[in-house]
């Protein structure tokens, strides 16, 4: 159970798997004053839960093994709804923002960002009324990867399951992917 001393604002928990990332978006956190914790997979979250508060988290989508960043999502959120959540991703898709956001992060944000796009992004979590809509319609390729990234995220990333459900074979689906390398 986290104790008080562990109740700090200023505390954040990046989840990246990428260890030279990780670590220089430690350095850059650490000195913007706050006290950073790393984890490199959802096992790893979940011990840092148990003895301390952060206030903030940076969750990378992607992350290597069976669990994607969006269970990191939805476990830092049952943990503390409070907590601001901001989830970077390699390649955005409406689909994964939709899920994120409705899983507890407050903002999500295409790489590369740094740490003043992170820090603004914190302080965006009520959401603006005034940003400007566009009328730029998505191309048929842009569809084609929302639905395909749609489809992973509802299959935990099962590569099989999502090219069976998209109705086309495995290597086909994973050649897309490598085309657009998913991080």
């Amino acid at each position: 159970m986290p104790t008080e001393d562990d109740e700090d604002p200023r505390q954040l928990l990046i989840v990246e798997d990428d260890e030279a990332f990780a670590r220089t978006l430690s350095r850059s956190f650490e000195r913007r004053g706050y006290r950073v914790l790393h984890a490199a997979s959802l096992p790893e979250v979940e011990a840092l839960l148990t003895q301390h508060q952060p206030g903030y988290a940076v969750v990378d989508l992607k992350l290597k093994g069976e669990a994607s960043g969006l269970a990191c999502v939805q476990t830092l959120h049952a943990h503390s709804e409070d907590m601001l959540i901001v989830v970077l991703t390699g390649f955005a898709s409406i689909a994964t923002a939709v899920e994120a956001v409705k899983l507890g992060a407050c903002h999500y944000l295409a790489k590369p960002s740094n740490t003043d796009d992170i820090e603004a992004a914190f302080g965006l979590a009520e959401g603006n009324t005034e940003v400007e809509l566009t009328n730029r319609s998505s191309s048929i390729k842009t569809l084609e990867w929302e639905r395909i990234n749609e489809v992973l995220a509802e299959t935990g990333f099962n590569l099989s399951e999502a090219a069976r459900r998209l109705g086309m074979h495995r290597r086909t689906l994973m050649r897309k992917l490598d085309k657009k390398q998913v991080r």
